[in-house]
């Protein structure tokens, strides 16, 4: 927090646990911590859910709930994220969906495209590149792009996985961080993007697609459903058992592969919009 801030001006912050400490309780006692001395909005990112595992679940549960109980309101990016919110009992005394939001880059056209499937984002166990391995394999592709780099902690099980990919038949190409013109450009190239997140609360990783003019291939789950409603026909949902079968379509026809709009619901100016109407309303 700036020290120029006069004291008492409310802010408004991002939170998700593992960007503001190494323990999720050191990170709720910072957040408390600023807003014992200004009032503070909140929007939450990565918000607690079975798939966190025995361990993590109780403590992030913990931590999310101390945070929703001092900020002034919370905000979060989805409907199904303040479904996550009932459902481990965290009753913020505010809260608000707003999405995140999506601007068209580019041309939305169909461009040359090579014969990878891509999956974009930080590696971490559970963001869906085993599921989109496999899947790719039985559909008779042999190239993945993984777009991006291991998330932190995380660079032992990237090089693991790129192992049981070759051993299904795969070639796999991590690209490491690229700045954002060439993951763009690198984005627009694969020729079927995919999102199988098992562990899903919002996905920057799904929009981002969608501003680069893809439609992507994803698992069908609560947050999958809610977007193809949000933003209809930038996404391919499809129940988990038809994710192969859905690869293989979207390698024949490539131009599905896109979906052509100049805009979408819910675009920068949008959510920048409907936070000020937000802090307006709660005054």
């Amino acid at each position: 927090m700036s020290p120029s801030l006069p004291a008492g001006r409310p802010v408004h912050v991002q939170f998700t646990d593992r960007l503001w400490a190494d323990a999720p309780e050191a990170a709720a006692e910072r957040f408390v911590a600023i807003a014992a001395r200004r009032p503070v909005t909140v929007t939450l990112h990565d918000v607690p859910q079975p798939s966190d595992g025995p361990r993590n679940l109780p403590r992030r549960r913990a931590a999310y709930a101390a945070v929703a109980a001092t900020a002034r309101a919370v905000a979060v990016n989805s409907d199904h994220e303040l479904a996550l919110l009932r459902e481990s009992d965290i009753r913020p005394r505010s809260v608000v969906s707003i999405p995140l939001p999506v601007d068209i880059e580019g041309s939305t056209a169909p461009g040359p495209l090579d014969d990878t499937v891509g999956v974009l984002g930080f590696f971490y166990p559970g963001k869906g590149h085993d599921e989109a391995a496999r899947a790719a394999a039985q559909a008779g592709l042999t190239r993945m792009t993984v777009l991006g780099r291991a998330s932190d902690g995380h660079a032992a099980d990237l090089e693991g996985f790129v192992r049981r990919a070759g051993t299904l038949g795969l070639d796999v190409e991590v690209t490491g961080w690229l700045d954002d013109a060439d993951l763009a450009a690198r984005g627009r190239r694969v020729a079927v993007p995919v999102v199988a997140h098992r562990h899903v609360s919002a996905s920057g990783s799904l929009a981002t697609w969608i501003g680069w003019g893809r439609r992507p291939v994803t698992e069908r789950n609560r947050y999958v459903d809610e977007m193809a409603r949000l933003r209809p026909g930038t996404l391919s949902p499809v129940d988990p058992a038809g994710l192969a079968d859905a690869i293989r379509r979207a390698a024949a026809t490539p131009a599905g592969t896109w979906h052509g709009l100049d805009r979408v619901p819910f675009s920068f100016g949008d959510v920048a919009e409907a936070y000020l109407s937000w802090w307006e309303e709660i005054g």
